[in-house]
């Protein structure tokens, strides 16, 4: 995905660090990603999740609330409402851009400034909340017991996680009065809400709450094991999946045509994480799987191999190509399954006397159905008729350029 650095001001006047994370091909909608509270744009859930969407053609942008990152201002300044104004900014800058936002995604009390601004944002059409608190009050729990300083001296440092960050009595003041069961009652929009049973920050009980006072169309996804930071990889990429998914149902995903001479258009592999061998794979905004290596061979083995998928490829054209024949000829066939084995062989040269080592592929071909020996006998022939299984028999042009750098 390409990235696009950029400011913007926020409520308090100050300039707001953004990166807007933009698809390769054409963008079909746009997401506004809120971080958890004293977090950052750049934290493992937000990239995870920002890389799944823009692999399915959805720009999103992250930021960096004033006071925090690479933003400017003092965040004891800030206040909850404040955040939600910036949230409401960044969207307004993405507006300005020609990429108003239909999806809001907010993390922690994060989500609780997307709920809040969801209403505000005419674009918008669904929101997407992670280990968010019903009551945004719940935050001042984790101050350990800073909250009588900060009433006396107007603000004081807090230790939150591994971080100390100042907070200033405006702050508690603030949040303390930010109810949220009206908000989400009269969200009116698609409500996504993905927690984790075990969260020790914020509990699962909110989750609970925030599901009863929303209405229809809401959905609750639990994120089993999961901390309240995301910050295993494997409970990213869930989350990034079921968001994924979910917000297919929601959004306006309809890819142009495909370029001339790709019929089925443009199929992108994208690394998704560098200290592995994760890929993302997606064909179009609806299509996606992914390719990894076994745990043998140094990968973590959350997708096909490579070659899994070309196995994959020749077995679905197997399968596609006989039910067509059977189709047409009205044949008793109920059921198609093929299994697909890949290996290494030795193939005798005869002219150079050496010994190459070529792929084969196994096919094992049930079919199931009153079907006579004759016909079985045919369809056996037709499958070698699969247009996959002639490329892989008559060779391919593999043509490889290097793209311009950004």
């Amino acid at each position: 995905m390409a990235t696009e650095r950029f400011t913007f001001q926020g409520q308090l006047g100050q300039h707001l660090a953004a990166r807007l994370d933009r698809p390769e091909g054409a963008i079909l909608a746009t997401a506004l990603f809120a971080h958890c509270f004293t977090c950052g744009k750049d934290i493992a859930a937000a990239r995870r999740i920002a890389g799944r969407l823009s692999a399915m053609g959805i720009a999103v942008l992250r930021f960096d609330f004033t006071g925090l990152g690479h933003s400017e201002g003092e965040f004891e300044n800030t206040t909850f409402s404040s955040n939600v104004d910036d949230l409401i900014a960044a969207a307004g800058a993405l507006t300005a851009k020609g990429l108003p936002p239909s999806l809001l995604i907010g993390h922690s009390l994060g989500g609780a400034a997307a709920l809040r601004a969801a209403g505000q944002i005419d674009s918008v059409r669904a929101v997407t909340i992670i280990g968010t608190p019903f009551d945004p009050g719940h935050v001042t729990r984790n101050f350990d017991g800073a909250l009588d300083r900060i009433a006396r001296d107007g603000a004081a440092e807090v230790r939150l996680g591994h971080q100390t960050v100042r907070i200033g009595r405006d702050f508690v003041e603030d949040i303390a009065h930010a109810k949220l069961s009206d908000t989400i009652r009269d969200l009116g929009k698609a409500l996504l809400i993905l927690h984790a049973p075990r969260d020790e920050i914020v509990g699962i009980d909110n989750a609970t709450e925030i599901f009863k006072a929303a209405k229809h169309p809401k959905s609750f996804v639990t994120l089993d094991q999961a901390d309240h930071l995301i910050s295993d990889p494997a409970d990213a990429e869930y989350a990034a999946e079921v968001i994924a998914a979910w917000a297919g149902r929601y959004l306006d995903l309809r890819p142009p045509a495909p370029p001339p001479g790709a019929p089925e258009g443009i199929v992108r592999v994208t690394e998704a994480d560098p200290a592995g061998f994760l890929q993302d794979v997606s064909g179009g905004p609806k299509h996606h799987a992914l390719a990894d290596e076994p745990l043998a061979y140094g990968g973590t083995d959350r997708g096909l191999s490579p070659y899994g998928f070309l196995a994959a490829g020749l077995g679905a054209c197997t399968s596609m190509t006989i039910r067509m024949y059977a189709r047409r000829k009205n044949w008793p066939l109920t059921g198609i399954s093929v299994d697909v084995s890949h290996d290494k062989v030795h193939a005798q040269d005869a002219d150079t006397g050496v010994t190459p080592r070529i792929d084969k592929f196994r096919r094992l071909i049930r079919l199931e159905g009153s079907l006579t020996a004759e016909q079985r006998q045919k369809l056996l022939e037709i499958a070698d008729k699969c247009p996959v299984h002639r490329t892989l028999e008559a060779g391919a042009e593999v043509v490889t350029e290097l793209a311009a750098p950004d």
